[in-house]
């Protein structure tokens, strides 16, 4: 047996492996000092099925630093996505290509998200219910997933986000801490009157994440409309910027929401 092949099989101890003696506690000390906390959860088992299996050291070492990483791949990936405050969890799992009006090459040139790496924008915009909010959100999911980080807002949560820092003069801070994520999502523009604050958060972060960062934008509009939701000179400037270097895809056809309650797909049976 390779020693790749009994690394990979270290976490799960062999039939006949004998049970796992607790760790001393000297050495539960300095994993914890250390801040190796997968090793020192998976060390009992990797060491026993060590023993059984007669591992020279170095595969040893080999098998606990594996189970260190990866948990701490694990880790961050859940900071990422919780961090990133996705509306419902939804990913590419359940994505149907085919019930987009968007090309399905297309759907997988964004899935490369080299427009992300190249700070490039996404605007989606089309009727309810036709998949401009599930894309999006599977997208900065499968972001994460990639290692980038993401946040996600609604237009009403930019404008909150304004009124709260205005207050001490931080709002500058309060966006370029918005702008460590990599991408910024901000869904269903001009689903609800926009307020004078959420239309200038809007600008604000555009404007701070131009050529900087990626923004991801759903709307019922397309940006050319924004007039019609905030002052004309605040559109004029934030969907400049946004437009420059941006994407723009518009959906189309009947919601797919409808489609499914119509269908009765929209509950699962009562028994």
């Amino acid at each position: 047996m390779s020693a790749a092949t009994r690394t990979r099989q270290a976490p799960v101890p062999a039939v006949g492996v004998p049970s796992a003696p607790a760790m001393p506690d000297d050495v539960q000390a300095l994993l914890h000092r250390l801040r190796l906390p997968h090793i020192r959860r998976h060390a009992p088992d990797v060491i026993a099925t060590a023993k059984a299996q007669r591992w020279e050291p170095v595969e040893v070492l080999r098998a606990l630093l594996v189970e260190e990483a990866a948990g701490r791949e694990r880790s961050a990936l859940a900071t990422r996505r919780a961090g990133a405050g996705f509306p419902t969890g939804k990913t590419f799992d359940a994505w149907n290509p085919a019930a987009s009006s968007i090309p399905a090459p297309t759907q997988q040139a964004l899935r490369t998200l080299e427009w992300v790496h190249r700070r490039e924008n996404l605007v989606v915009c089309g009727p309810s219910g036709t998949g401009k909010t599930f894309l999006l959100e599977a997208l900065g999911q499968h972001a994460v997933e990639q290692g980038l980080r993401v946040a996600w807002f609604t237009l009403e949560d930019l404008g909150t986000l304004l009124r709260r820092h205005r207050a001490d003069d931080s709002v500058t801070k309060a966006i370029a801490r918005v702008l460590r994520a990599d991408l910024v999502v901000c869904d269903d523009i001009g689903l609800l009157p926009v307020s004078q604050d959420a239309a200038e958060g809007l600008y604000r972060l555009v404007d701070a994440a131009y050529e900087k960062r990626s923004v991801a934008i759903s709307s019922n509009l397309h940006p050319a409309a924004f007039d019609e939701l905030m002052p004309k000179t605040l559109a004029t400037a934030t969907v400049g910027r946004l437009l420059h270097h941006a994407h723009v895809f518009q959906t189309s056809g009947e919601s797919v929401r409808q489609a499914q309650a119509l269908a009765g797909q929209g509950v699962s049976p009562l028994s």
